[in-house]
């Protein structure tokens, strides 16, 4: 990797400022200043920018307990965006693995390994997704059983030529239910129950694949994912 690129890899510095930094003997490679931008640096070279030693940021793969009101997207808006609350080096290169809804909370995971997320959101995966929803209408006796078999066959949502998949839903109680879906079509699960003629007042997702929220974050909270947790995928 030429120097530039590994000084804006590993700092805050832009290409052109790297290059400003080298010009001013800024940089050290093995103890020695070093100016010239196309240097390659090794995997054993030590580099220093201002006497602080600077490594390459390696792949990240983090569980955040999203809370509400914060968004899942690269671009600001009018929310936080969930990567705004990882403390982690160069954390705007880890994006959301799928996405909640702004007025949904719970497991969200992020990383910047690009392969792995593929394997979490295709749809040739079919990675079963865990949701408890709050219901504003209750759901129970016959039109629980209605429900249940409706979406084990698949809805037709509103604007839609296709039915969803075989979707799991068990009834808590009259107003909480647990849904398990196999896609991610957009605001699916909120649009699953408007099809059923109910709706959908607070959703909190549980888990994705194997993968549970860890019930020690709270709303906000993040970890990174342990080598077994990155290998479910």
């Amino acid at each position: 990797m030429r120097l530039d690129r590994f000084l804006a890899e590993t700092t805050d510095l832009t290409r052109s400022l790297a290059k400003r930094a080298l010009s001013n003997g800024e940089v050290q490679v093995n103890g020695e200043a070093e100016k010239r931008p196309a240097r390659h640096i090794n995997e054993d070279d030590a580099v220093a920018w201002m006497g602080e030693p600077l490594a390459l940021v390696g792949l990240r793969y983090v569980m955040l307990h999203k809370p509400l009101n914060v968004e899942c997207t690269a671009r600001r808006g009018l929310y936080p965006r969930a990567m705004d609350l990882i403390d982690l080096p160069k954390a705007e290169r880890l994006q959301p693995v799928g996405r909640l809804d702004v007025d949904t909370t719970g497991l969200l995971l992020l990383s910047d390994d690009g392969q792995w997320s593929h394997r979490v959101t295709s749809p040739r995966h079919r990675c079963a997704k865990v949701y408890r929803a709050h219901l504003a209408r209750s759901l129970e006796g016959q039109a629980a059983l209605d429900a249940v078999e409706a979406f084990a066959h698949g809805v037709l949502l509103e604007g839609e030529d296709t039915p969803t998949r075989p979707a799991e839903l068990v009834c808590l109680s009259a107003q909480e239910v647990l849904l398990t879906v196999h896609e991610g079509r957009y605001h699916q699960v909120r649009r699953m129950f408007a099809a059923i003629g109910n709706h959908v007042e607070a959703l909190h997702r549980e888990s994705i694949g194997k993968l549970k929220l860890d019930p020690q974050l709270a709303p906000g909270e993040w970890r990174e994912l342990t080598e077994e947790e990155v290998a479910l995928f």
